[in-house]
């Protein structure tokens, strides 16, 4: 990760950061395109200055202008339908580059899994994906293309101005780096200020989505104002940072203005006197008159727009640090091939939680057996699953079927119940079968039997994190879902952590039974209980205390 922060400190003192190209390939045909617009942009513009001088030259001279107008007309055309092109190329890009950035970065979370995840914050997370890539549309749509407006057009302006007129280039060439010294200066107090905005609503987003989660005990032990009063202090925060944010912006864009005005004026003060002693013609002096704003316009823009497209830098700085992450994460441990059925093997296997390092655990869970976790809360039970399915940390070895479980995605081995159901809304179904784009209906009836949920309808539709089922109901559903994995043959390791802490004795007999008969159909099911009644169908009981683990 060293490496990745020292690059992402690199490339903030950069226009465009490079990894824009590497993580959205999208981009570089915009890149592309958006040159070649630019390039036809600057020839209208001379064009345009040109035109517009010989008019009126040939106005004054009283010679015919009908051929010079037509010609105006036909510039003004063309430079109007690039304007229109470049809006429309960037408007595309900025729709693929989203897309394509917010696909990998669900794959890059997906990657780097639930232990990485629960160390960040999710809501700052969301915030990023959805309003954070959101804001490239003025990145991609503003910035970018002025920005590469400026590297084109600025340079062939400055010379043909020093071909037709060399004290007013010389002019041009002495006063412009003005704009891009103060831009530097205000756009690092910009990005500050900016980033501050950005980290705040973050903040604010996580503050609101911990209330809402915990709104029910906040309400029971008569707090809810308090946590209101904490988001309000938030938003205020946030809208003192916005209107900061703002100042900095009217600010830059008055300095930027007004260093373009005076570098434009000492121009026309020179070309005028000039014109009156005779030493320039009319036809020189417009022509350069008509391109010195031109010559200046491009940089005034970058700065401006660098502000509308803050947001969008701020937000692919996060992107890219988490897209920086998986790809660091996936280096060492690109690897493992998923094995077929093998032996889950945990030797010295010590859990991190927090500040907490675990006793060593070490046991062998093989095929056609139910290995029971048992002991007191706080024993490690609970994180040795987490560990076996990336949501912790661990020391020591933990191998399947002999290849080293940090080098397998989860899906592919592991049919896991945790002991919240973890439902989302739709059916019963869907719930069950959750990540398999081709689901067996027979499979979901005979899941939702084997975990004791037989009676409720498949196609039950339900609330927002499993609403409308009770909390043994729900809890059969998740069991039935790491059922149809197994029964899929997605999942030849079946882990459920108290799977039946909210059901009855019966309901809870029945199940043992099912997985006992899915050990003896060759799963390898590893169970976590404080059930007595579990010990019935285990093969080998591994006993968990808080000093010591005992086997």
């Amino acid at each position: 990760m060293a490496s990745s922060g020292g690059e992402a400190a690199r490339t903030r003192s950069r226009p465009v950061d490079p990894r824009l190209l590497r993580y959205a390939r999208a981009s570089r045909g915009f890149f592309l395109a958006i040159g070649v617009i630019a390039a036809l942009q600057t020839v209208t513009i001379i064009a345009f200055a040109w035109l517009v001088t010989r008019a009126v030259v040939d106005a004054i001279a009283g010679a015919e202008l009908s051929g010079t107008l037509l010609a105006l007309a036909g510039v003004v055309a063309v430079r109007a339908a690039l304007l229109w092109a470049r809006e429309i190329v960037a408007a595309r890009a900025a729709a693929r580059v989203e897309a394509e950035l917010r696909s990998r970065l669900v794959a890059a979370v997906g990657r780097l899994g639930p232990g990485w995840l629960a160390g960040r914050n999710s809501a700052q997370l969301a915030v990023t994906a959805g309003r954070g890539l959101e804001a490239l549309d003025a990145y991609f749509g503003r910035y970018l293309p002025q920005l590469v407006q400026t590297v084109v057009a600025t340079p062939v302006l400055i010379l043909v101005m020093w071909w037709a007129d060399w004290i007013s280039g010389l002019t041009v060439v002495l006063t412009i780096p003005l704009i891009p010294l103060f831009m530097v200066l205000i756009g690092l107090a910009t990005r500050a200020v900016q980033q501050r905005q950005w980290e705040t609503l973050g903040r604010l987003a996580a503050r609101f989505a911990d209330t809402v989660r915990g709104l029910s005990t906040l309400k029971v032990f008569g707090r809810q104002h308090r946590a209101a009063d904490s988001i309000r202090r938030l938003t205020a925060i946030y809208r003192r940072e916005t209107m900061r944010v703002l100042r900095v912006s009217f600010l830059s864009g008055f300095a930027l203005e007004f260093l373009a005005s005076i570098s434009v004026a000492i121009i026309a003060v020179t070309i005028g006197f000039r014109l009156i002693d005779g030493s320039l013609t009319l036809l020189v002096g417009l022509f350069v008159l008509l391109l010195a704003p031109e010559a200046y316009l491009p940089l005034r823009q970058v700065g401006v727009q660098f502000h509308a497209a803050a947001e969008g830098v701020a937000a692919t700085d996060d992107v890219f640090a988490v897209l920086d992450a998986a790809r660091d994460a996936a280096a060492p441990a690109r690897a493992a091939a998923v094995p077929g059925d093998g032996a889950l093997v945990l030797d010295g296997l010590r859990v991190r939680r927090g500040d907490r390092l675990l006793p060593p655990v070490s046991v062998t869970a093989t095929p056609g057996t139910v290995t029971l976790l048992e002991g007191p809360s706080g024993a490690g039970k609970t994180s040795i699953l987490a560990a076996l399915r990336g949501a912790a940390h661990g020391e020591g070895m933990a191998t399947y079927g002999g290849a080293d479980v940090g080098g397998l995605a989860p899906s592919t081995w592991l049919a896991w119940a945790g002991q919240a159901p973890g439902l989302v809304a739709g059916t019963v179904a869907e719930n069950v079968t959750l990540g398999d784009d081709a689901p067996d209906a027979d499979l979901v009836g005979r899941a939702l039997g084997l975990a004791g949920a037989g009676a409720l309808d498949a196609e039950r539709e339900l609330g927002v994190q499993g609403a409308g089922l009770s909390g043994g109901q729900a809890q059969r559903v998740a069991v039935a879902r790491a059922f149809y994995r197994h029964l899929r043959g997605f999942g030849p390791v079946i882990a459920l952590d108290e799977p039946s802490a909210a059901l009855d004795a019966a309901t809870e007999a029945d199940l043992w039974a099912s997985l006992r008969a899915l050990a003896d159909g060759g799963a390898t099911v590893v169970l976590v209980s404080h059930r007595e009644s579990a010990r019935a169908i285990a093969d080998r009981i591994v006993r968990l205390d808080a000093a010591e683990v005992t086997a």
